[in-house]
C-alpha cells in the first residue's frame, strides 16, 4: 500500500481573515470546520484501512494543537466507520512527581520523555493490541500524583487510541509500526501579515496556550510566555524529530481562530499594552494581534478544537 500523502504547510493572509471576517464570519467559521473535518475523515480511512492488522492509533503532537480533541474526533469518525474506539492520554502515564529525576536547579523539566512510565505503558500496550483487560492509570496534576484509573477491555472490533506529546517516540511507545498507525496533530498553516511577514505555527499555538493555561490552569498570559522559550526547546528535542513515523498528518489550524484570541485575551486580562508592539508580544506576535478583526468566543460551535482552548 502507496504511503499516503502529508498535509503540506500552507499559507493565508491576515487580510483573507479580515476580510472574511468583516463579511461573513459566520461562514469564514463554517468553512475553517469543514477543512479540520475533512483531515479527520482522511485519517480515520487510513486507520480503519489498517484496521486488522493494527488496531493501536499513536496519535502525537507539540503542546496547544489539539490532540485531545482531535483523538475524539478521530474515534468518533471511525465509529461511523463501524470501529469502537477506547481513547487513552498518555499524560495519564506520567510517573509521580517525587520519583522523576530532577534537573540541577532543583526543578522538573516536564517536556523529557523520560517522564512517562515506559515500562508500564509498553506492557499496556501489548496487552490491549491482543484484546487484553488492563487498569489504566490516572495523574492527577493538581497532587503530581499517579491514581487508579479504570479497567478496560478491547474487544476485537475496538481500535485503541493513545495521544500524547511523546506517542510517536520509539524511545516511549516502542517499535510499534506492526501494531500502530500513527498520526501527528498540528497547526499546518502559516499567517501573512500585511508587510508580508509570516506568524509561525508555533505562535498560533503560543495563543491557544495562553487562553487555556488562564483559563484551566491559573497562570496568567505572563506566565505563559515565560515558559514558550521552554516549551519550545521540549517540542524541538523531543517531538518534532519523530513526526516523520506518522502515517498522516492533521492540520488543526482554524482560519477564524485568531479572530477570536484578542478578545479571550482582553477579558482575561491581557492589558492593552501587552497586545501591541511595545508589550509582552514584542518579536512573538508583532503586530498581527492588533491588526485582527475580533469575533465573538460565542460563534465558535460546540465541540470544536478551538473550545479546548476558550471554553
Amino acid at each position: 500500500m502507496p504511503t499516503p500523502a502529508k498535509n503540506t504547510m500552507k499559507i493565508i493572509t491576515l487580510d483573507e481573515i479580515n476580510r472574511a471576517a468583516r463579511e461573513n464570519p459566520e461562514q469564514l467559521i463554517m468553512q475553517s470546520e469543514r477543512d479540520y473535518e475533512k483531515n479527520i475523515s482522511a485519517a480515520a480511512r487510513i486507520v480503519a484501512d489498517r484496521f486488522a492488522e493494527k488496531p493501536i492509533v499513536l496519535l502525537s503532537g507539540p503542546s496547544g494543537s489539539g490532540k485531545t480533541t482531535t483523538a475524539h474526533r478521530v474515534g468518533e469518525e471511525l465509529g461511523r466507520l463501524g470501529i469502537n474506539t477506547l481513547v487513552i492520554s498518555m499524560d495519564d502515564y506520567f510517573i509521580p512527581n517525587d520519583l522523576v529525576p530532577k534537573e540541577p536547579d532543583g526543578s522538573i523539566d516536564y517536556e523529557k520523555p523520560q517522564r512517562v512510565d515506559v515500562e508500564l505503558l509498553r506492557e499496556h500496550l501489548g496487552i490491549l493490541s491482543e484484546c487484553g483487560t488492563v487498569t489504566l492509570p490516572k495523574f492527577d496534576f493538581t497532587t503530581g500524583t499517579r491514581l487508579v484509573g479504570e479497567t478496560i477491555t478491547r474487544s476485537a472490533d475496538s481500535a485503541v487510541i493513545i495521544e500524547g506529546i511523546h506517542a510517536l517516540n520509539p524511545e516511549v511507545a516502542g517499535k510499534c509500526g506492526d501494531i500502530a498507525t500513527c498520526l501527528y496533530v498540528s497547526v499546518r498553516t502559516r499567517i501573512s501579515g500585511k508587510n508580508g511577514e509570516l506568524l509561525h505555527p508555533s505562535k498560533i499555538r503560543l495563543m491557544r496556550r495562553m487562553s487555556r493555561d488562564r483559563l484551566f490552569r491559573g497562570r496568567d498570559i505572563s506566565q505563559t510566555i515565560e515558559m514558550f522559550g521552554s516549551v519550545q526547546r521540549g517540542e524541538n528535542l523531543y517531538i518534532m524529530p519523530h513526526k516523520g513515523y506518522s502515517d498522516f498528518d492533521i492540520d488543526t489550524f482554524f482560519a477564524y481562530e485568531i479572530c477570536i484570541y484578542r478578545r479571550v485575551i482582553e477579558e482575561l486580562g491581557g492589558k492593552k499594552g501587552e497586545l501591541e508592539n511595545g508589550g509582552l508580544f514584542a518579536g512573538l506576535l508583532p503586530g498581527f494581534v492588533s491588526d485582527t478583526v475580533t469575533l465573538s468566543p460565542q460563534l465558535i460551535p460546540d465541540g470544536s478544537v478551538i473550545r479546548e482552548f476558550v471554553g
